[in-house]
């Protein structure tokens, strides 16, 4: 089944993960650093699976969460250190050196939802970690290791509850940024020094499920269980500026992600596909078809080279699809 104005045929996973035993709501790759490259998983069942894809074996499985599920897993950048969420509201930090899983600390988070958390470096060892609080509203900043309270972040209208949230450091100005979308389908702009709303917008009708944000071009993307996906920029002063929205096949969309050069998004789909589209026009290049049930996670690998990149996408059929999306050079729009 094409999109309109699709010619290529329909692409094939070039191998999939099985074994995980519950739906896969996050993936993480780690293939950067070290041999071999690995891709994380957190399911449905309070597992983490770290996937060896040489062997395209899980290497070992953390029981985290006592059973609760797993709406988020990272690795803290140059460590053995991986750091996963789960809804029995804690973030745990996991010793992976020499064949380890010990847990080092964990951080009470007291919310409930699903509101994956953000991650950012600020320095050599050091990073910020922010995630949805008690409160309703409330978003809670932290450092990492030392676990020191940053900032909570309340935002002055009632506008339900937060559900995704992004960190970043932008190239100007003082301090982190963090983008957040809330269950009145508004968007917050924070300045995490200041404290301070920057700007709103309202994105989408319905709750803003998922969000992604590329940082170079301040453009981004959300999405919700409409049957389109929202565009929107930041202008020089901060600005949340919408743009044209994009419309999809099918309502529902679990994840966005954009690809680390810029060129590509992925979004994970209720209809059991993952869809293609060409970052800079948001132009719809290609469906991949493998899932029997929803698409909850999609993830682009961050090899060094590009012709090794893989798009991972993990789904409630509790199986992973890997596809090699590689196209340096081609026109993405």
């Amino acid at each position: 089944m094409h999109e309109p104005g699709m010619s290529r045929p329909a692409p094939s996973p070039i191998y999939t993960l099985r074994g995980a035993g519950a739906p896969l709501n996050t993936l993480h790759f780690s293939c950067h650093g070290g041999d071999p490259p690995l891709l994380f998983s957190g399911s449905g069942k309070g597992a983490i699976h770290m996937w060896n894809l040489n062997t395209r074996r899980a290497e070992k499985v953390v029981e985290g969460h006592s059973g609760n599920s797993v709406v988020w897993v990272n690795t803290l950048r140059g460590t053995d250190t991986l750091i996963s969420q789960g809804r029995d509201m804690r973030v745990c930090l996991w010793d992976l050196s020499e064949g380890r899983s010990a847990l080092l600390d964990s951080v009470w988070t007291g919310s409930v939802g699903f509101c994956q958390c953000s991650l950012l470096e600020t320095s050599t060892g050091t990073h910020l970690l922010a995630f949805a609080g008690q409160e309703i509203e409330e978003i809670k900043i932290i450092e990492l290791p030392s676990k020191t309270p940053v900032c909570i972040l309340v935002p002055d209208a009632k506008l339900g509850m937060v559900m995704c949230i992004k960190l970043w450091q932008p190239d100007s100005g003082p301090g982190p940024l963090l983008l957040a979308g809330y269950e009145d389908g508004s968007l917050l702009l924070w300045d995490v020094t200041q404290r301070a709303q920057l700007s709103q917008a309202k994105a989408n009708p319905e709750p803003v499920m998922c969000l992604t944000f590329d940082t170079e071009s301040l453009r981004g993307v959300s999405g919700s269980s409409e049957k389109n996906l929202s565009s929107w920029r930041l202008d020089g002063q901060n600005n949340l500026q919408l743009q044209d929205s994009v419309t999809l096949v099918n309502p529902g969309v679990s994840q966005l992600s954009v690809r680390g050069d810029g060129k590509l998004l992925a979004s994970a789909g209720w209809d059991h596909r993952v869809r293609i589209f060409g970052w800079k026009k948001l132009r719809p290049l290609a469906v991949l078809q493998y899932h029997t049930d929803l698409v909850l996670s999609v993830a682009f690998s961050d090899h060094q080279d590009p012709q090794q990149r893989l798009l991972a996408a993990g789904s409630k059929d509790q199986r992973i699809s890997l596809w090699s999306i590689y196209n340096e050079g081609a026109d993405t729009g």
